[in-house]
Parts: structure tokens; C-alpha cells; sequence
């Protein structure tokens, strides 16, 4: 299901990946190299065999990218973070320090504007599970010059 959301993905337009957690085991991300996409990974609280998701990431020559428990990055000029923990996305989200915080382990899909300690708002944002676990298979789509997010269910 995983590489279905990814292949999905490129085909919407999407430029890289980020996957909120619970990689169990480093052969799921494996197949998703042959799309080419930048993968950016978290581990959740199911890690499974860090030492396979290193080489792995080796492996990939750049393609595959393990943060340990969450992200800081910067893209299209917006401040990203994802962590697992919806709690602690809620909490990061509220500082206004971020553009976008993305969470998992619901396996619900939301998107909504967490308002921030300053006044403002910041948008958090769960893929849901390709999975389909507890509730239907989803994926992300996410334009961020235009805040743009759009929940895709999996076929």
C-alpha cells in the first residue's frame, strides 16, 4: 500500500515524501526508490530494525532519508515539522514556530489550523495510514506555496 500512495503521489506531482512513522521494517521502504522521490522518515513507536533502515538509507544514494522521532526542515520556504505523536504536533504547532506540523499514529487523516500562542495559525496535518487501519487507506497531498492539502484515500 505504502508504494501505491508513493507511485500516487509522483503521479499528483509531488516532489518528495514524508512518512510520519511506523516503518517497521526497512523492506517497505525498499520498492520506493524506483520512483525516485526524495523520502523523508520518522520512526514512531514502531521502529522495528534501525540498523536495516540505515543501510537502507545508505543504499539509496541520497534518495532515502532517516530523522530518527521527527523533522525539521525547510521547504518551499516553509518551516516544517513532523513528529509521530498528534499530542506533540498539536504542541509544536501551537508555538508558531512552524509553517506545517505533520503527525501520525491516529491513523485518522485531518487537516486543520491550529491556532498559535502568538495569534496566528498554523496548519497541522495527518496522512492518515496507507495501511487502512481502524479507518479507511490515506495519503497526503501537499502543496505548501498554497497551503494547499488535500486527503487522498488509497484504492
Amino acid at each position: 500500500m505504502l508504494a501505491q500512495a508513493v507511485l500516487a503521489a509522483k503521479s499528483a506531482g509531488a516532489e518528495l515524501v514524508i512518512h510520519c512513522g511506523d516503518v517497521i521494517g526497512a523492506m517497505t521502504l525498499r520498492s520506493l526508490i524506483q520512483y525516485g522521490l526524495p523520502i523523508h522518515v520518522i520512526h514512531g513507536n514502531n521502529l522495528g530494525d534501525p540498523v536495516a533502515l540505515w543501510g537502507l538509507c545508505k543504499a539509496s544514494t541520497g534518495l532515502i532519508t532517516y530523522h530518527g522521532a521527527d523533522i525539521d526542515l525547510r521547504l518551499a520556504g516553509r518551516r516544517l515539522f513532523a513528529t509521530h505523536f498528534p499530542h506533540y504536533g498539536r504542541g509544536l504547532a501551537c508555538t508558531g514556530d512552524y509553517d506545517v506540523v505533520c503527525c501520525g499514529h491516529s491513523h485518522e487523516a485531518s487537516v486543520v489550523q491550529q491556532a498559535t500562542i502568538g495569534g496566528g495559525t498554523t496548519w497541522l496535518v495527518n496522512p492518515g495510514s496507507v495501511g487502512g487501519l481502524g479507518a479507511p487507506a490515506t495519503w497526503l497531498l501537499a502543496d505548501l506555496e498554497n497551503f494547499d492539502f488535500q486527503i487522498r484515500r488509497l484504492d
